[in-house]
């Protein structure tokens, strides 16, 4: 397929900027995929679409406050930082963007904090914003851990959620089950579970099992490329567990729904399959790109959010609930005015 065919008009005015006031009150629209037939929901409907022994596969990633402004030193430029991952503990050496990158050299430090307390040294170039940084601080580990992360703010996609930072994002850009520390963006589609869903699924008999990737930047990057078999994602860290192994793989047996929730849940589970089409333990790196058309292997519904056009994301749903199908929903979404990006609403893709 071409990267021109995921391109559709996205008026500014219907992306999100804040979410809803309860998680689980944005808007969910149902597409069967079988037939094509489009419903208009709440959130808190998804219940009425899966029975005992289900499944809903979690990412339970946990995003870390990424976004840092410091001051480079003799100038006093200001700079931003986005920290991407820790490359090694004890040298405190870490892989970040820089921006603006031109006034970045190795050699330069750089200053944060009021006082500048935290004070980091650029060694190396790895692209053009890229670059690894040495902080220097003496003192234990989680100490400065605990330090860095306290200069460090929520980190919103700015390309979709434009505007600054606010309290409640530090909350609200955070599934209620992350755990595993490593992410520097959301998995969107998990921000719509509230406690109150979450119980009333366990009741119904609902299984949930719970993987790890740690979503990247790679998830907003632009594709410069018409022919998508030529374009090249980014690696993201993933763990999948025995435990989650277990519990996928007894539904499949069964016969029953497995809901992959998210993006970031299809490509980590599409990533790790036997032969047989049973999911398998992994732990390590993928890069997987999916596009139309793909024969899925584990799930067989998905919730997703509405994703912003040319998008990555965007390719998946597409692949996963039919091009023609889940443009057309596209199409719909934008009539009944659905509020699209990361704050946004739901699709709930199904064969029931």
């Amino acid at each position: 397929m071409k990267l021109s065919q995921f391109k559709f008009k996205l008026p500014e005015e219907k992306i999100a900027l804040h979410p809803t006031k309860y998680r689980d009150e944005s808007r969910l629209m149902v597409l069967h995929r079988k037939t094509g037939e489009i419903e208009h929901k709440e959130f808190k409907d998804v219940l009425n679409y899966f029975d005992d022994k289900d499944v809903f596969i979690f990412n339970d990633t946990k995003v870390f406050p990424a976004r840092l402004y410091g001051n480079k030193e003799k100038t006093g430029a200001r700079i931003e930082v986005f920290l991407l991952r820790e490359l090694n503990e004890e040298l405190r050496l870490w892989d970040v963007l820089v921006d603006p990158a031109r006034k970045i050299r190795i050699g330069n430090k750089l200053y944060f904090g009021d006082d500048d307390s935290m004070v980091a040294e650029v060694i190396d170039n790895t692209t053009s914003r890229g670059r690894t940084l040495r902080f220097l601080y003496d003192g234990p580990h989680d100490e400065f851990k605990k330090a860095l992360y306290a200069l460090g703010e929520t980190p919103l996609p700015h390309s979709i959620i434009n505007r600054p930072v606010e309290a409640e994002d530090s909350e609200r850009f955070q599934s209620i089950f992350a755990r595993n520390e490593g992410a520097v963006t959301a998995p969107t589609a998990s921000l719509h579970f509230s406690r109150e869903l979450m119980k009333r699924l366990e009741i119904k008999g609902i299984d949930f099992a719970y993987i790890t990737l740690h979503a990247g930047l790679g998830n907003f990057r632009d594709i410069d490329v018409e022919d998508l078999t030529k374009h090249k994602t980014d690696s993201e860290q993933m763990i999948v567990n025995e435990e989650a192994v277990g519990i996928v793989n007894r539904a499949k047996d069964l016969n029953r729904q497995v809901c992959a929730v998210g993006t970031t849940v299809m490509r980590a589970i599409e990533s790790t399959v036997s032969t047989d089409g049973h999911l398998k333990a992994y732990e390590g790196w993928t890069n997987k790109f999916i596009f139309p058309p793909y024969d899925f292997t584990v799930a067989n519904a998905m919730i997703s959010n509405f994703h912003m056009p040319l998008s990555t994301l965007l390719m998946i749903v597409a692949a996963f609930g039919g091009y023609d199908q889940v443009m057309e929903a596209y199409n719909v979404a934008l009539k009944e005015g659905y509020r699209f990006g990361t704050y946004g609403d739901a699709m709930l893709i199904t064969d029931k």
